[in-house]
């Protein structure tokens, strides 16, 4: 038997005979920017390719959902004329290098990411598997979570301990992620911190240690608002409360000046939620600055990419921590994602999104268990969206024939 003869034995007789998977039709849909535009935070753009054989996949990305929805629909629809949908790999590829002569990085890495997205929940229909099983089996049966605290019932910078309380007592997350330096960021610019300022914020992360002891994880968010100076002053007071990690305390491209900053603090550095594509990560990984590498499937190029990017930290001995502070779609992806990893370190979600925004989208979502997540194994990602929001009167829905 020749390889090429094993190889399709593997492959399901249907998709052996199967004509090329072409596209019907693309939809967009996004909500006016406001939370009161729909009862959910929508503060996303989906995607749905609907094929010629009716078969229908959705893709996500965020958060200029207007500009996105605009270059779906003008720049990427002409270009998956006549493609074949299964071609995830040549597919990205070829968009990939059309869009790096504008910007990599910006909408064209975001809608590229929507559309990867998309296409690997139809090859999940396509062949009735779910995309983790596509993406090698199940490395992690479940995978471990963190809670960020988006506003929901409590303040972090008041009342962390009665969130932990909650997340802990209900399913099991032991770990949080807070950002209470923010608010000092925005009244000195990211130039300078205070030692009062310091006081201040690291206040609520030691009521948690005080509440909890080393019975919770606790991580800490910069949104990188600071410069170095800044930085490594305040790693350094950290450094007694043994936080998790230090997120994005750095702009993403100064690569140089994140390797100074974990070499004066003993505390582990992650970054790369904001991060587009491999060859940004690689210079990151080449500094040797980061002890976690963190990626958005929505924004660094979708499954396709992220897959590489976590083969990259892997050869570094380093583990991955997916952002999912998005829509629903960036959750259930990254869980497919990291189920099939190997190298998986934990995973972020948000109470707000579980237990008020995806039931009024979703049928039956996904809920966290003992502290974990498990992936569908429904056909592709396994999201459901109720029918009536892409009815919704607020939706603004469009559509690209072909």
């Amino acid at each position: 038997m020749t390889r090429r003869h094993l190889l399709a034995s593997f492959l399901p007789a249907a998709l052996q005979s199967a004509p090329p998977l072409r596209l019907a039709k693309i939809d967009t849909l996004h909500f006016p920017k406001g939370r009161d535009s729909a009862p959910f935070w929508p503060h996303w753009t989906w995607l749905r390719l609907t094929t010629t054989n009716g078969l229908q996949a959705v893709g996500e990305t965020y958060p200029r959902t207007a500009q996105e929805a605009e270059m779906v629909h003008s720049l990427l629809a002409p270009m998956l004329r006549n493609r074949d949908l299964r071609d995830i790999e040549r597919i990205w590829t070829d968009l990939y290098q059309t869009f790096d002569y504008q910007i990599a990085g910006g909408t064209e890495i975001r809608i590229l990411s929507a559309l990867d997205l998309a296409l690997w929940d139809l090859l999940g229909k396509t062949l009735n598997a779910p995309v983790w099983q596509l993406l090698g089996g199940r490395s992690n049966p479940k995978v471990r979570l963190y809670n960020t605290c988006f506003p929901h019932k409590h303040d972090f910078l008041t009342d962390p301990d009665k969130i932990v309380r909650e997340v802990r007592d209900q399913y099991g997350v032991t770990a949080i992620k807070v950002w209470p330096f923010d608010g000092a960021a925005r009244r000195t610019g990211g130039q300078y911190i205070t030692q009062a300022d310091i006081d201040k914020a690291i206040a609520p992360i030691a009521k948690l240690r005080d509440a909890f002891g080393s019975s919770i994880e606790i991580a800490i968010e910069f949104h990188s608002h600071w410069n170095l100076p800044a930085a490594i002053r305040i790693a350094r007071a950290l450094e007694p409360l043994r936080p998790m990690w230090l997120e994005d305390m750095l702009l993403p491209g100064n690569f140089a000046q994140y390797r100074q900053l974990a070499e004066d603090t003993s505390l582990p550095l992650i970054a790369g939620e904001r991060m587009a594509g491999r060859l940004q990560f690689q210079q990151i990984l080449d500094s040797r600055a980061l002890k976690y590498v963190m990626f958005d499937v929505c924004w660094c190029g979708g499954i396709s990419e992220a897959r590489k990017i976590a083969a990259m930290a892997s050869a570094q001995l380093l583990p991955v921590a997916p952002h999912t502070a998005g829509g629903p779609l960036l959750f259930y992806a990254s869980t497919h994602l990291t189920t099939a990893l190997s190298n998986v370190w934990i995973q972020e979600s948000c109470q707000r999104f579980y237990e008020h925004d995806w039931p009024l989208m979703l049928e039956e979502p996904l809920v966290p268990k003992d502290g974990a997540i498990t992936a569908p194994d429904l056909p592709g990602f396994g999201m459901r969206i109720k029918p009536e929001i892409w009815s919704h009167p607020a939706a603004q829905l469009r559509t690209t024939m072909f």
